[in-house]
């Protein structure tokens, strides 16, 4: 399709659409921007876009005749395909896109996708850090922060692009076609919109869908809803598995990440010699390295690479230790599978802050998961009582109780004894009583150094 011919609408004026509409305008296209929040102040939106940006906003009701005007709809991921102005495009036939197919339509050079439940912000992170060993053009984009359509024309045809994927973004993919893609993993999460377990996986899988056996899929051998997936992607499927050792693939031999490419075998570094702690982030450095390998990086970078990456912001990170008690950020377990990674890479008694937004997870493995490990749970959100009705019907106790984000920090803190960890790990997402998990993660930080000042602070 020649975009240069077309009148596009974006839909939403979020940090997705505002990305979208100033990729145009970069572009020398005009932008269109539909919201429905009539409050939304036009003029502090357009003193985000040059001066002689042609852009129009229409907010309000959807009309109909919105999809006479325009050829194409630019969705932002946080909006359902089942709202009314997606419909008014699919009912005339008229394509609907998502954030990633516009970037990919201006982006140049070879793009490194990853999507799965858990992992993938880690993942890509440390892709992207390996990427810059060998390449010299390299970004990373998409759900990390960075959205795709902020650098999409920043990128030159020797670039490579580590992009990490929500099943959100996925959905409005079409012609999108990474050189290596990855699938980390499956576990039930956003099933309030996706609906059924089947249509979340087949909305990941996508992410292969125009890939062909030149290009490689990662997949996870270990997770059985993953390793299925090899027999249903066009790409040519490479395994790679932390508990068995397969005879091509990216796997564990002991305490040793080693590639076997099916002619040799090749090792890379060992568990002590890399900075992330927890099993799951051994399933990452898997993933990476065999992303990497197949994007062309030489085994030797691949190591350097993997041995200076560092954890990510808000996931299992150490925060301070305050009155012999160490604090850990997991904000970005945002559902009971990421909450248990958090729960399993902790080895002091914890302390274990949870709750948040309902959507619709169950937490019976969950709380299997405390296994001895966890001193005490306090609750907060909309999933408070649901998660404190599985503990108990699991036997465990003792739960609190926070009306506040604050109120459960200084119950932790009271909570907490000399040579414990409070954790905070929600196993739900922030939205009710946070914007998005990075505030929630931030708010944590900001009272742990609250009480680290008080614990120095005279009497």
């Amino acid at each position: 399709m020649d975009l240069s011919t077309k009148k596009i609408l974006i839909a939403g004026a979020g940090v997705s659409g505002i990305g979208a509409a100033m990729l145009l305008v970069r572009a020398g296209m005009p932008a269109a921007i539909y919201d429905g929040n009539t409050a939304l102040d036009k003029e502090k939106f357009r003193e985000r876009f040059p001066e002689n940006a042609e852009l129009e906003f229409i907010l309000g009701e959807v009309d109909p005749a919105l999809a006479d005007r325009f050829d194409l709809l630019v969705l932002s991921p946080g909006i359902p395909l089942d709202k009314p102005i997606v419909k008014i495009f699919t009912d005339r036939d008229k394509p609907v896109w998502g954030e990633i197919e516009l970037a990919s339509y201006f982006a140049k050079g070879r793009i490194a996708a990853i999507t799965g439940t858990n992992g993938k912000t880690t993942t890509t992170a440390l892709v992207g850090r390996i990427l810059e060993e060998h390449y010299p053009s390299v970004f990373v984009v998409g759900n990390i922060g960075i959205p795709f359509t902020e650098v999409a024309l920043d990128t030159r045809e020797d670039s490579v692009i580590a992009a990490e994927i929500s099943s959100f973004q996925l959905e409005t993919t079409i012609d999108f076609h990474p050189s290596v893609s990855a699938v980390l993993n499956l576990t039930p999460d956003h099933l309030d919109r996706h609906g059924t377990m089947e249509v979340y996986g087949d909305t990941k899988l996508s992410i292969s869908k125009k890939q062909t056996k030149e290009d490689v899929i990662l997949l996870n051998y270990d997770d059985p809803a993953t390793r299925a997936m090899a027999k249903k992607t066009p790409a040519r499927p490479v395994m790679f598995s932390r508990l068995e050792e397969l005879d091509e693939g990216i796997i564990m031999k002991g305490d040793t990440f080693l590639i076997r490419n099916g002619q040799e075998e090749l090792p890379v570094c060992s568990t002590g010699e890399v900075r992330l702690l927890g099993s799951h982030n051994h399933e990452n450095i898997l993933a990476a390295i065999g992303i990497c390998y197949y994007m062309g990086v030489p085994v030797e970078a691949i190591r350097r690479g993997v041995m200076a990456f560092t954890a990510v912001e808000h996931r299992i990170e150490y925060v301070d230790t305050v009155d012999g008690v160490d604090y850990y950020n997991d904000s970005k377990g945002t559902n009971p599978d990421a909450a248990i990674k958090g729960i399993s890479a902790m080895v002091k008694p914890t302390v274990l802050l949870g709750g948040g937004y309902d959507k619709k997870s169950t937490y019976d493995e969950w709380i299997e998961a405390f296994d001895g490990k966890v001193r005490c749970l306090i609750l907060m959100g909309a999933t408070a009582r649901a998660i404190a009705d599985t503990a108990e019907k699991h036997g465990f106790s003792p739960v609190y109780f926070a009306e506040t984000f604050e109120e459960a920090m200084d119950m932790a803190r009271e909570k907490a004894e000399p040579g414990d960890a409070v954790l905070l790990s929600p196993a739900c997402a922030s939205w009710g009583m946070f914007k998005n998990y990075e505030v929630r993660g931030q708010r944590f930080k900001e009272i742990v150094r609250t009480f680290k000042e008080e614990e120095h602070s005279p009497d």
